[in-house]
């Protein structure tokens, strides 16, 4: 046994040793050929052109509205939006389908919380105003459910859908929070607490819909919505027409003018919360704090909520849970329990 044991010993190091040898030789001798390539030539740095905004030239604007320059892991964070919705669903079951309008886009999930005359925060989902679905944005119900409040997210036209316009899918918004606010005793929610919140492009659509004149558009009251969450949105839309984002949106003066919400804050009746993060693009992180400080100058309630570490798409999840920093600001915000 001892004898049998040593043979294989002494022929596995054998067999080692010429490994090695070998192995080594071929370091040798991609050593030598590497040092006989050329040295790589550096590259020359970018030049850059005129300036296009601020201190941006063509390429750079367009780079900060695009998310995925600085946010590399986008499709996987979308994919989980849309598996976690998934999950809620198994969880709460299906929401109920309303229709607010008359086209086959217009129509809203309702997730229903178990409370009698509940309050209701109405999401409107992002996308580069060209993309999403509500069925994928169902993962923060959870949070409004178990707290005591109706989620609901509308679905609504893409621009590519609509010529290029942003005006159709900004109104489609409006009806449906004005066809929530009268509809929802169908459902048991209390139209007197009624919150929007929206997202990324969402976010925009949410100012729209917090800047608008409800009794004269609507005949509806002045306070309509009681308080809003703007994640990570555009409030001006000048720099936006500027960017790449004009190949596909077909940006005009009154569009510009009518769906800029930081130039309507005249018609701001109710408190919002504004929140970037410290990884987002540095237009959309500029864009959310000269909106905060443009409400603060008009004397209106805001409050200013920074995501220190998180990306774009980051922030977003974290409305999900009452602990993360939207989802506790929200629930702070519609004087909801907590955790």
């Amino acid at each position: 046994m001892d004898t049998h044991n040593t043979s294989i010993r002494s022929h596995i190091t054998r067999r080692t040793l010429l490994g090695m040898g070998a192995a080594t030789a071929v370091l040798v001798s991609a050593g030598s050929a590497f040092t006989q390539q050329p040295a790589p030539t550096q590259q020359a740095p970018r030049v850059k052109g005129p300036r296009v905004w601020l201190d941006m030239d063509q390429a750079e604007l367009d780079a900060a509205y695009d998310q995925s320059v600085y946010a590399p892991n986008l499709q996987q964070i979308v994919r989980r939006y849309a598996t976690n919705s998934e999950g809620v669903r198994a969880r709460l079951g299906a929401p109920r389908r309303y229709v607010y309008g008359p086209t086959p886009i217009e129509g809203l999930d309702v997730y229903l919380t178990k409370r009698a005359n509940a309050p209701i925060n109405i999401f409107i989902h992002g996308g580069a105003w060209r993309a999403g679905l509500a069925k994928d944005n169902a993962f923060p119900a959870e949070l409004f459910v178990h707290a005591g409040a109706h989620y609901v997210v509308p679905d609504f036209a893409w621009v590519q859908d609509v010529g290029g316009s942003l005006m159709p899918m900004a109104e489609q918004v409006r009806r449906a929070v004005a066809w929530v606010h009268r509809n929802a005793h169908t459902f048991g929610g209390n139209p007197s607490r009624l919150y929007v919140s929206g997202f990324s492009s969402g976010g925009h659509l949410a100012g729209v819909i917090l800047t608008t004149d409800w009794v004269k558009d609507f005949n509806l009251p002045a306070d309509t919505v009681k308080g809003g969450l703007c994640c990570s949105g555009m409030f001006d839309l000048k720099p936006v027409r500027l960017s790449a984002r004009s190949r596909y949106v077909k940006f005009t003066d009154e569009m510009e003018q009518a769906l800029s919400p930081q130039r309507h804050l005249d018609k701001l009746n109710t408190p919002v919360i504004i929140a970037y993060g410290t990884f987002e693009t540095p237009e959309f992180q500029r864009q959310s704090r000269d909106f905060a400080a443009a409400v603060k100058a008009a004397g209106k309630p805001v409050q200013l909520l920074l995501g220190d570490g998180y990306n774009h798409f980051e922030m977003y999840e974290t409305l999900a849970s009452p602990y993360g920093l939207l989802g506790r600001a929200v629930l702070e915000q519609m004087n909801l329990p907590q955790g």
